[in-house]
């Protein structure tokens, strides 16, 4: 079987065209059909029906896009781990959401390079569903992401371990030119423009039920843009979009530089936990938990 294969298959999933994806695989279109005939053969199954004017997609290819793209990944790490083999070093896979990723752990991988130096580590960022998933399905040996209190804690089987590596807040912040218009006491108009995070987010979630001002497009006046990713929204903040809502860890310089105003006197904050877990068969993982809640 030629590893090839899966690539051409997730290319032709992608532009739903033999013409099209044979060019992206720089071959000649009957070429990249004979590939994706021999695939085929391997597998014992068809993929694709081929008519006269076009190419259909089996569904159980279509439905398990998803898995392949998986399966190719983690392939291809094994065959890293296998081709750069170190005894002395060890590469953890982490699903991280992807706050989490910009606030907290540029912190979280200082401290552990200092309890383990051989340790390395390979991050999959995303949102809070994608990283359970791929925490779920063996992607990934570790999962750091962000908590609430009114949200209900994630909970896994009795070979996950959880632990908590710190707290923070959501907190409401504003920059560019709308620092003028915040009064001394951190108020703001009720219509001031704002960059929220939608009602199905993590995030989203929780400001929502903490009824939160500036959270959601639900609680906002005059919503000007809906991002999912907190990074984003520090960034559009920072250029004078609007109102918007961070973890503090990702914008506690920005404000002591005042590049950035806190609205919590006004608006209040959002406590947070920064949970980890981690699967109590791999060793490896199981060090860098110790490392990050204990040490």
């Amino acid at each position: 079987m030629d590893l090839n294969w899966f690539d051409d298959v997730l290319v032709l999933l992608e532009e739903r065209n033999m013409t099209r994806a044979a060019e992206r695989r720089n071959i000649t279109q009957p070429a990249f059909s004979r590939r994706i005939r021999c695939f085929e053969d391997w597998l014992g199954t068809p993929l694709v029906e081929r008519l006269s004017n076009r190419v259909d997609i089996n569904q159980a290819l279509l439905e398990n896009e998803e898995e392949i793209r998986a399966f190719v990944a983690r392939l291809r790490e094994l065959r890293a781990k296998l081709a750069y083999f170190d005894e002395g070093r060890s590469t953890v896979t982490i699903a991280a959401q992807h706050a989490a990723v910009v606030s907290t752990f540029p912190d979280m991988a200082l401290q552990a390079r200092k309890h383990l130096p051989g340790i390395n580590f390979r991050l999959r960022a995303g949102n809070s569903h994608d990283c359970v998933t791929q925490f779920l399905r063996g992607d990934a040996s570790m999962l750091l992401c962000y908590e609430a209190e009114s949200v209900r804690t994630l909970e896994f089987g009795a070979n996950t371990q959880r632990g908590i590596w710190g707290t923070d807040f959501l907190v409401p912040v504003i920059g560019g030119a709308f620092r003028s218009t915040v009064k001394d006491t951190g108020w703001i108009p009720e219509n001031t423009p704002s960059v929220v995070y939608p009602e199905n987010s993590f995030f989203g979630e929780v400001l929502d039920r903490a009824e939160k001002s500036f959270g959601t497009t639900a609680t906002s006046l005059e919503p000007i843009c809906v991002s999912a990713f907190s990074s984003g929204v520090k960034e559009l903040v920072s250029r004078g979009i609007g109102v918007g809502w961070v973890p503090f860890s990702m914008v506690h310089g920005e404000l002591a530089k005042g590049g950035l105003i806190s609205l919590t006197n006004h608006l209040g904050k959002v406590p947070l936990e920064v949970a980890i877990f981690a699967d109590s068969k791999t060793s490896s993982a199981i060090d860098l938990f110790k490392a990050w809640t204990q040490g």
